[in-house]
């Protein structure tokens, strides 16, 4: 095991004890995963996190024998739709899987979540799908997954949990707190009412606006910008030291003039 790939284990048990302590998960009923070259890296099966090491995470082939796995404990039991994510999905770097407690309500209200807040665009489109239901661990309920994954960053799994996608850890981890969020944001609202929705146009404005969110201006324009007042003070210093090799005092510029 080399030191990039240590690096990517420990994140992952980083990342379940951090969604364990945060409330985002409970017990070991969630799983994670990460790419690593030609290999997928999981979560092992019904191991508490707190007692979790590196070389306990399996490893996956993610081309050649389907479901063939190395390591000293079997890989999570959901290995499944994470592997045929990541098989399906090259822009996926990394898969959260959580039960967290507004994201399974709606779930097991079979409700998808509408575009209750411009948030939604962060997932890719206008809504997060419900994916139906299968048990755990099987090959329908990975189906039924890529399914409702299709063109999304993130799903609800029927009477389950959810399913977050991203390019890297950090990213998929970020994207299941915001739905886990977004669906407590949407549960409370429907006890108020009807929520109002947002349109297909206000959400591809926001998709539009998250492409150049958190840009900072190049620091080389402003030193550019800042450069300016020094030449002219520089000119000035010149015309002095030119006026004195002249014996003449330099001209002063009269405030009065227009």
């Amino acid at each position: 095991m080399n030191r990039e790939e240590r690096q990517i284990r420990e994140n992952i048990i980083a990342k379940c004890r951090w969604m364990n302590a945060s409330g985002l998960n409970q017990g070991t009923s969630g799983n994670i995963s990460a790419r690593y070259k030609d290999r997928m890296l999981i979560t092992p099966s019904a191991t508490p996190y707190d007692s979790m090491r590196p070389e306990m995470i399996a490893s996956m082939p993610l081309d050649g024998e389907y479901g063939s796995w190395e390591g000293p404990l079997k890989p999570s039991t959901e290995w499944r739709f994470h592997l045929d994510i990541m098989r399906g999905r090259p822009d996926v770097g990394a898969v959260v899987h959580t039960h967290s407690t507004y994201a399974t309500v709606l779930a097991i209200a079979r409700k998808p979540i509408p575009a209750c807040h411009y948030m939604m665009a962060a997932f890719g489109g206008t809504d997060v799908r419900c994916a139906g239901y299968a048990r755990y661990g099987t090959a329908e309920l990975s189906e039924l997954a890529l399914e409702a994954l299709e063109g999304r960053n993130g799903c609800l799994l029927a009477n389950h949990g959810m399913i977050a996608v991203g390019a890297n850890l950090d990213k998929a981890m970020w994207l299941a707190v915001e739905l886990e969020t977004i669906a407590k944001q949407y549960y409370l609202s429907l006890a108020l009412g009807q929520p109002h929705i947002l349109g297909d146009a206000e959400i591809a404005e926001t998709a539009q606006g998250f492409s150049t969110y958190g840009l900072q201006e190049p620091k080389a324009k402003k030193n550019a910008k800042a450069a300016k007042p020094v030449k002219k003070a520089a000119a000035k210093s010149g015309a002095r030291t030119r006026a004195a090799a002249a014996g003449r005092r330099p001209e002063a510029k009269r405030s009065g003039a227009r």
